[in-house]
């Protein structure tokens, strides 16, 4: 086989240069079932559109092949061992096989028991294998991720959210198999799974390209286009946990895709927004808060109550409290979600100042100047260096 299309392969199948093999094999398996002639019946475009899927898979499907595509640009049966101009003299190095007694186009011309490129798709919707070394079995459903927005309250008690998603579920019509009605003997094969093919001057027993080696066909399902699954909205209960944090993900099981041919699905995976909260500011599971007092409680002292996502809670400031300073409440903090140890809230204490516009007020701050007088700043300079 000599490739020479100026379509990308990559491009064609839409997966980039450095799909894996797994990549590749979902991306042609979907596109092969959109284009399937059997599908688009009289559809021209449709049917070369699924040769030339077919060309691209049977080459980056194959390690050989693709590493010979990704160096040179092309893949050819005819060149030798190591590429363009590897060369030998005839008759040395390896073997050469005639493949001309395959048909691998369906024409007129066609041996008994050639494939066509109808056949070769068949094995999708019979569970066997065909050339392409593709069948038509069960597959995991894929993970789903979406992003939900709660409040400060429901990160730190947790909650029950409704959410509305879409996901891949199981076809109801074909229940996820893909196909449709009681399977039917393959004519091709005659129902024993099995035709021969030629190599030269050779001839092979090799299984069924059109029914998989099973010697039995059945039809597409319509509904899914024999994928066996269908896009559908669903409204679901999120549990949210004590404790989550921003940016935390929450995981829903079995509510990712569905697999295919009763393969489990996937999970469901929330990351998670929380809202700022106007009081307590959030660091890990340790909280933040500021607290002001008096100019006469932080000078002499005092117990006062403060804000705590338990409720309130008594706190003891300690005599000459300077604005700044920080109390530690040991484990007022917010549960873990992740083992349910709390973590501590840090109080800061402002100091406020009494507004200038009473005159006694200013004459007893007059007073305390003169009881107690201090110079705050006597070591700027010095620490500053200036």
């Amino acid at each position: 086989m000599a490739t020479t299309t100026k379509q990308d392969y990559y491009e064609l199948l839409g997966v980039p240069r450095k799909a894996g093999a797994k990549d590749i094999r979902t991306a042609f398996r979907k596109l092969a079932r959109k284009y399937h002639p059997d599908l688009n019946p009289g559809d021209k475009s449709s049917e070369e559109k699924f040769k030339q899927l077919q060309e691209a898979y049977d080459v980056l499907s194959d390690s050989k092949k693709r590493q010979m595509y990704d160096q040179y640009g092309f893949y050819s049966d005819n060149l030798p061992p190591g590429g363009p101009g590897a060369g030998g003299a005839p008759g040395q190095g390896d073997v050469n096989f005639d493949f001309g007694g395959f048909d691998f186009g369906g024409g007129s011309g066609a041996a008994e028991g050639g494939s066509s490129f109808r056949d070769l798709f068949s094995q999708f919707f019979s569970g066997g294998r065909g050339r392409a070394g593709v069948e038509e079995e069960q597959e995991p459903g894929g993970d789903l991720e979406y992003q939900i927005e709660i409040d400060f309250w429901d990160a730190v008690r947790g909650a029950v959210k409704k959410l509305s998603i879409t996901r891949l579920d199981t076809c109801e019509t074909c229940h996820g198999t893909g196909a449709v009605g009681s399977p039917q003997t393959c004519p091709t094969c005659h129902g024993t799974g099995t035709i021969q093919q030629a190599a030269g001057k050779m001839r092979f027993n090799v299984p069924c390209t059109r029914c998989g080696g099973t010697g039995k066909l059945r039809t597409a399902c319509k509904t899914c286009g024999g994928e066996g699954r269908v896009r559908r909205a669903e409204s679901i209960d999120v549990r949210i946990p004590v404790g989550v944090s921003n940016g935390g993900r929450v995981r829903v099981p079995g509510k990712g895709n569905s697999g295919t041919m009763g393969a489990p699905p996937g999970d469901l995976y929330l990351r998670v927004v929380v809202k700022p909260h106007d009081f307590f500011e959030r660091r890990g599971n340790d909280l933040y808060t500021k607290i002001p007092v008096t100019i006469s409680e932080a000078t002499l002292g005092a117990k006062i109550e403060v804000p705590t996502i338990d409720g309130r809670s008594l706190v003891r400031i300690p005599p000459g409290t300077n604005s700044g300073k920080t109390l530690r409440l040991k484990e007022k903090g917010v549960p873990s979600a992740r083992n349910g140890a709390r973590g501590d809230q840090y109080v800061e204490i402002q100091v406020v100042v009494p507004p200038p516009t009473d005159e006694r007020v200013r004459n007893l701050m007059k007073e305390l100047e003169n009881i107690a007088p201090a110079d705050p700043r006597k070591d700027l300079f010095t620490k500053a260096g200036v």
